[in-house]
Protein backbone atom coordinates (compact mmCIF):
# COMPACT_ATOMS: atom_id res chain seq x y z
CA UNK A 1 0.00 0.00 0.00
CA UNK A 2 1.41 3.91 -0.66
CA UNK A 3 1.16 5.39 2.27
CA UNK A 4 0.78 8.53 0.92
CA UNK A 5 -2.69 10.09 1.74
CA UNK A 6 -3.43 6.81 2.90
CA UNK A 7 -6.18 6.86 5.86
CA UNK A 8 -5.12 5.00 9.09
CA UNK A 9 -6.91 4.94 12.52
CA UNK A 10 -4.89 3.93 15.11
CA UNK A 11 -6.37 2.62 18.47
CA UNK A 12 -4.77 4.02 21.78
CA UNK A 13 -2.54 6.55 20.11
CA UNK A 14 -1.97 8.62 22.87
CA UNK A 15 1.46 7.25 24.08
CA UNK A 16 3.72 4.32 23.38
CA UNK A 17 3.45 2.10 20.36
CA UNK A 18 0.17 3.87 19.25
CA UNK A 19 1.69 7.61 19.36
CA UNK A 20 4.76 6.40 17.82
CA UNK A 21 2.91 4.43 15.01
CA UNK A 22 0.53 7.85 14.52
CA UNK A 23 3.86 10.12 14.20
CA UNK A 24 5.34 7.18 11.94
CA UNK A 25 2.90 7.00 9.58
CA UNK A 26 2.07 11.01 9.68
CA UNK A 27 5.54 11.16 8.55
CA UNK A 28 5.30 9.03 5.78
CA UNK A 29 2.33 10.55 4.00
CA UNK A 30 -0.16 9.24 5.59
CA UNK A 31 -3.72 10.95 7.28
CA UNK A 32 -4.17 9.47 10.59
CA UNK A 33 -6.42 9.50 13.23
CA UNK A 34 -5.80 7.84 16.84
CA UNK A 35 -8.44 6.94 19.40
CA UNK A 36 -7.99 7.20 23.43
CA UNK A 37 -9.97 8.04 26.47
CA UNK A 38 -7.62 10.82 27.80
CA UNK A 39 -9.10 14.00 26.65
CA UNK A 40 -5.99 16.21 27.73
CA UNK A 41 -3.50 13.53 26.07
CA UNK A 42 -5.83 13.40 22.90
CA UNK A 43 -5.17 17.19 22.67
CA UNK A 44 -1.48 17.15 23.32
CA UNK A 45 -1.10 14.77 20.26
CA UNK A 46 -3.38 16.94 18.12
CA UNK A 47 -1.45 19.63 18.30
CA UNK A 48 1.61 18.04 18.69
CA UNK A 49 1.13 15.80 15.51
CA UNK A 50 -2.35 17.18 13.72
CA UNK A 51 -4.20 14.03 13.36
CA UNK A 52 -7.42 13.39 14.06
CA UNK A 53 -8.20 12.55 17.53
CA UNK A 54 -11.36 10.58 18.77
CA UNK A 55 -12.52 10.42 22.43
CA UNK A 56 -13.47 6.40 23.03
CA UNK A 57 -13.46 3.18 24.97
CA UNK A 58 -12.50 0.77 22.59
CA UNK A 59 -14.76 -1.46 25.10
CA UNK A 60 -17.80 0.48 24.17
CA UNK A 61 -20.09 -0.12 21.60
CA UNK A 62 -21.38 2.96 21.22
CA UNK A 63 -18.13 4.61 21.31
CA UNK A 64 -16.60 2.12 18.63
CA UNK A 65 -19.34 3.31 15.92
CA UNK A 66 -19.38 6.49 16.88
CA UNK A 67 -15.30 6.81 16.22
CA UNK A 68 -15.94 5.47 12.73
CA UNK A 69 -18.73 7.63 11.69
CA UNK A 70 -16.12 10.45 12.46
CA UNK A 71 -13.05 9.11 11.01
CA UNK A 72 -15.11 7.92 7.65
CA UNK A 73 -16.99 11.57 7.77
CA UNK A 74 -13.46 13.05 7.74
CA UNK A 75 -11.64 11.32 5.39
CA UNK A 76 -14.08 10.03 3.49
CA UNK A 77 -12.68 5.75 3.71
CA UNK A 78 -10.51 4.10 5.48
CA UNK A 79 -7.66 2.21 4.65
CA UNK A 80 -5.81 0.39 7.59
CA UNK A 81 -6.79 -0.21 11.28
CA UNK A 82 -3.86 -0.45 13.60
CA UNK A 83 -5.68 -2.47 16.32
CA UNK A 84 -3.36 -1.32 19.49
CA UNK A 85 -5.27 -0.56 22.35
CA UNK A 86 -4.28 -2.40 25.50
CA UNK A 87 -4.08 -2.92 28.83
CA UNK A 88 -2.34 -5.64 31.28
CA UNK A 89 -2.78 -6.90 34.59
CA UNK A 90 -0.20 -9.27 36.18
CA UNK A 91 -0.96 -11.53 39.40
CA UNK A 92 -0.98 -14.90 40.42
CA UNK A 93 -3.49 -16.93 39.29
CA UNK A 94 -4.87 -17.16 43.18
CA UNK A 95 -4.58 -13.11 43.44
CA UNK A 96 -6.39 -12.82 40.20
CA UNK A 97 -9.44 -11.24 41.03
CA UNK A 98 -13.05 -11.28 37.85
CA UNK A 99 -12.95 -7.93 37.78
CA UNK A 100 -8.92 -7.41 36.67
CA UNK A 101 -9.81 -10.76 34.25
CA UNK A 102 -12.86 -9.41 32.89
CA UNK A 103 -11.12 -5.56 32.21
CA UNK A 104 -8.03 -6.96 30.16
CA UNK A 105 -10.54 -9.49 28.24
CA UNK A 106 -12.75 -6.59 27.45
CA UNK A 107 -10.04 -4.25 25.62
CA UNK A 108 -7.42 -6.63 24.50
CA UNK A 109 -10.52 -9.03 23.10
CA UNK A 110 -13.83 -7.73 23.01
CA UNK A 111 -12.68 -4.15 22.15
CA UNK A 112 -10.00 -5.44 19.07
CA UNK A 113 -13.08 -7.52 17.54
CA UNK A 114 -15.62 -4.45 17.98
CA UNK A 115 -12.78 -2.38 16.26
CA UNK A 116 -12.16 -5.05 13.29
CA UNK A 117 -15.20 -5.99 13.10
CA UNK A 118 -16.74 -2.23 12.04
CA UNK A 119 -13.77 -1.84 10.07
CA UNK A 120 -13.87 -5.28 7.93
CA UNK A 121 -17.16 -4.15 7.11
CA UNK A 122 -16.19 -1.12 5.23
CA UNK A 123 -13.24 -2.58 3.94
CA UNK A 124 -15.46 -5.88 2.53
CA UNK A 125 -17.20 -3.33 0.76
CA UNK A 126 -14.37 -1.56 -0.58
CA UNK A 127 -12.69 -4.64 -1.36
CA UNK A 128 -9.36 -3.43 -0.01
CA UNK A 129 -8.37 -2.46 3.66
CA UNK A 130 -5.37 -3.71 6.12
CA UNK A 131 -5.99 -4.94 9.66
CA UNK A 132 -2.77 -5.13 11.48
CA UNK A 133 -3.29 -6.28 15.22
CA UNK A 134 -0.89 -5.34 18.04
CA UNK A 135 -0.11 -8.48 19.74
CA UNK A 136 3.06 -9.30 21.98
CA UNK A 137 5.22 -12.53 22.45
CA UNK A 138 2.72 -13.52 25.22
CA UNK A 139 1.08 -14.93 22.15
CA UNK A 140 3.42 -17.48 21.53
CA UNK A 141 3.97 -18.92 25.30
CA UNK A 142 2.63 -18.79 28.51
CA UNK A 143 4.71 -17.20 31.78
CA UNK A 144 4.28 -17.15 35.39
CA UNK A 145 1.29 -14.33 36.94
CA UNK A 146 0.23 -14.00 33.22
CA UNK A 147 -3.17 -15.10 33.01
CA UNK A 148 -5.10 -12.58 31.68
CA UNK A 149 -3.04 -10.46 29.62
CA UNK A 150 -1.08 -14.12 27.89
CA UNK A 151 -5.04 -15.11 27.62
CA UNK A 152 -5.91 -12.03 25.82
CA UNK A 153 -2.61 -12.31 23.46
CA UNK A 154 -3.35 -15.78 22.84
CA UNK A 155 -7.03 -15.15 22.18
CA UNK A 156 -6.12 -11.78 19.43
CA UNK A 157 -3.70 -14.20 17.69
CA UNK A 158 -6.33 -16.95 17.25
CA UNK A 159 -8.92 -14.16 16.12
CA UNK A 160 -5.95 -12.83 13.35
CA UNK A 161 -5.91 -15.86 12.13
CA UNK A 162 -9.81 -16.21 11.76
CA UNK A 163 -9.92 -12.71 10.61
CA UNK A 164 -6.91 -13.42 7.75
CA UNK A 165 -9.06 -16.70 6.14
CA UNK A 166 -12.41 -14.95 6.76
CA UNK A 167 -11.33 -11.36 4.80
CA UNK A 168 -8.61 -12.66 2.08
CA UNK A 169 -11.50 -13.26 -0.57
CA UNK A 170 -12.16 -9.30 0.06
CA UNK A 171 -8.51 -8.73 -0.58
CA UNK A 172 -7.83 -7.72 3.19
CA UNK A 173 -4.87 -8.22 4.68
CA UNK A 174 -4.99 -8.94 8.70
CA UNK A 175 -1.48 -8.64 9.98
CA UNK A 176 -0.45 -9.91 13.84
CA UNK A 177 2.54 -7.80 15.20
CA UNK A 178 3.76 -9.30 18.02
CA UNK A 179 6.68 -6.76 20.09
CA UNK A 180 8.05 -8.35 23.28
CA UNK A 181 9.36 -6.12 25.89
CA UNK A 182 9.01 -2.48 24.81
CA UNK A 183 10.03 0.64 26.58
CA UNK A 184 6.70 2.42 27.46
CA UNK A 185 4.51 3.11 30.55
CA UNK A 186 2.45 0.18 29.65
CA UNK A 187 3.82 -1.80 32.40
CA UNK A 188 3.76 0.93 35.19
CA UNK A 189 -0.25 1.22 34.06
CA UNK A 190 -0.15 -3.00 34.76
CA UNK A 191 1.12 -2.05 38.40
CA UNK A 192 4.80 -3.53 37.22
CA UNK A 193 6.81 -0.66 38.91
CA UNK A 194 7.92 0.84 35.73
CA UNK A 195 8.61 4.60 35.94
CA UNK A 196 6.83 7.10 33.84
CA UNK A 197 8.37 7.81 31.98
CA UNK A 198 10.26 4.77 31.22
CA UNK A 199 13.89 4.96 31.67
CA UNK A 200 15.50 4.45 28.11
CA UNK A 201 17.63 0.76 28.23
CA UNK A 202 19.73 1.02 24.69
CA UNK A 203 19.50 -3.11 25.15
CA UNK A 204 15.37 -2.93 24.80
CA UNK A 205 13.46 -2.00 21.76
CA UNK A 206 11.55 1.18 21.75
CA UNK A 207 8.17 2.33 20.29
CA UNK A 208 9.33 3.36 17.09
CA UNK A 209 10.99 -0.08 16.41
CA UNK A 210 7.62 -1.47 16.63
CA UNK A 211 6.04 1.61 14.56
CA UNK A 212 8.39 0.76 11.93
CA UNK A 213 7.71 -2.82 11.84
CA UNK A 214 4.15 -1.59 11.38
CA UNK A 215 4.80 1.02 8.65
CA UNK A 216 6.92 -1.76 6.61
CA UNK A 217 3.79 -4.26 6.97
CA UNK A 218 1.38 -1.72 5.77
CA UNK A 219 3.99 -0.82 2.87
CA UNK A 220 4.47 -3.77 0.98
CA UNK A 221 2.86 -4.12 -2.17
CA UNK A 222 -0.95 -5.07 -2.19
CA UNK A 223 -0.75 -8.18 -4.34
CA UNK A 224 1.02 -9.72 -0.82
CA UNK A 225 1.34 -9.71 2.79
CA UNK A 226 2.98 -10.78 6.07
CA UNK A 227 1.02 -12.65 8.23
CA UNK A 228 2.65 -12.11 11.56
CA UNK A 229 5.85 -10.82 12.07
CA UNK A 230 7.86 -11.11 15.91
CA UNK A 231 10.29 -8.24 17.23
CA UNK A 232 12.65 -9.30 19.71
CA UNK A 233 15.44 -7.07 21.37
CA UNK A 234 18.53 -8.45 20.03
CA UNK A 235 20.68 -8.60 23.16
CA UNK A 236 17.95 -7.20 26.01
CA UNK A 237 19.90 -6.81 29.21
CA UNK A 238 18.17 -5.21 32.72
Amino acid sequence: MNLQNATVLVTGGTSGIGRATARVLRDAGARVAITGRDESRLRAITNELGVLAVRADVTNEADVERTYTEVLREFGHLDALVNNAGAGAFKPLVEMTRAEFDSIIATNVTGAMLMARAAARHFAQRQKGNIVNIGSTAALRGAPNGTAYYASKFALRGMTECWRAELRQHNVRVCLVNPSEVITDFLAHAGQGQRSPAPDNPTKLRAEEIAQTIKSVLELDDRGFVTEVTVFATNPKD
